[in-house]
C-alpha cells in the first residue's frame, strides 16, 4: 500500500504563488497592503496559512470585476485573517459590491452605445457629449475639461 502524502497546513511563498497562479511579488504586495498575512518560521522563512489561498482567489476575482484593492481590502477586513472565507462571506461581499458593479455596467453600456458619436473628441465639455457631460452641466465649474466621475 502506497504511503499517503500528508498535506502541510501552511504554504511557502513560492508554493502559494504556484497554487494561486500569481507571482511572488504580487503576494508580497498584497501583504504590504494588509490583504493577506503571513507568519515566520524559527528560521525566518515566510509561511501562509492555507486560508490565504481563498483570500487570493477572492482578490483576483474582485480585481477582474474592476474593484480597486482598497475596496477589496475593506471587505476582507471583516473576515478574521486566520479563517478561510466562506460562501456566506462571499455573499456578503458581493452584496456590498452589487451597486458599484451595476453602476459600472451602466456606464460601460452608455459608453458602448454612444462611442461612435464622440470618439476622438477629447474635450469632454461639449453640449452634445452624452457620456461625460450631458447638457453641458460641467460648464458651471469653469473652463477646461471636467469629469463627472472624479476617479
Amino acid at each position: 500500500m502506497p504511503k499517503s502524502k500528508s498535506i502541510p497546513s501552511d504554504l511557502t511563498v513560492g508554493a502559494l504563488a504556484d497554487r494561486a497562479g500569481v507571482p511572488v511579488s504580487t503576494l508580497h504586495y498584497y501583504e504590504s497592503l494588509g490583504l493577506i498575512r503571513s507568519w515566520r518560521t524559527p528560521a525566518n522563512h515566510r509561511r501562509y496559512d492555507r486560508a490565504v489561498l481563498r483570500r487570493v482567489a477572492i482578490i483576483k476575482v474582485a480585481q477582474k470585476l474592476g474593484l480597486p484593492l482598497e475596496v477589496i481590502g475593506e471587505a476582507l477586513a471583516a473576515i478574521p485573517a486566520d479563517t478561510t472565507p466562506s460562501r456566506e462571506d462571499w455573499a456578503a461581499m458581493s452584496t456590498v459590491w452589487h451597486d458599484t458593479l451595476t453602476d459600472r455596467i451602466d456606464q460601460l453600456t452608455r459608453l458602448r452605445d454612444n462611442l461612435g458619436r464622440c470618439i476622438g473628441c477629447g474635450c469632454l465639455s461639449l453640449k452634445q457629449c452624452p457620456l461625460y457631460n450631458p447638457d453641458d452641466t460641467l460648464a458651471t465649474e469653469g473652463p477646461g475639461p471636467r469629469r463627472l466621475d472624479p476617479t
